[in-house]
């Protein structure tokens, strides 16, 4: 019984979204509980998917919380 869980930041997709549609959702799902049952063999009835969204102050990369860095690449440009 695999369990997937898929992390992604609360801040949407594309311009004026705040977090991810339900029909993104639904793809990345179905995509999931598809890509194992073709690797692994795992019938789709028996994959568990979780996703979580993180708040973007609460997402960090490269020692830095990804606000910081993204303002601090587009100063550098």
């Amino acid at each position: 019984m695999p369990i997937v869980t898929i992390q992604v930041t609360r801040e949407g997709s594309g311009p004026g979204r705040t977090s991810v549609t339900a029909e993104e959702k639904a793809r990345l799902i179905a995509g999931t509980s598809q890509l194992l049952l073709d690797v692994l063999n795992k019938p789709l009835d028996s994959t568990f998917v979780v996703i979580e969204e993180v708040e973007l102050e609460n997402w960090g990369w490269g020692g830095l919380p990804v606000p910081e860095l993204r303002k601090r690449r587009a100063a550098a440009k």
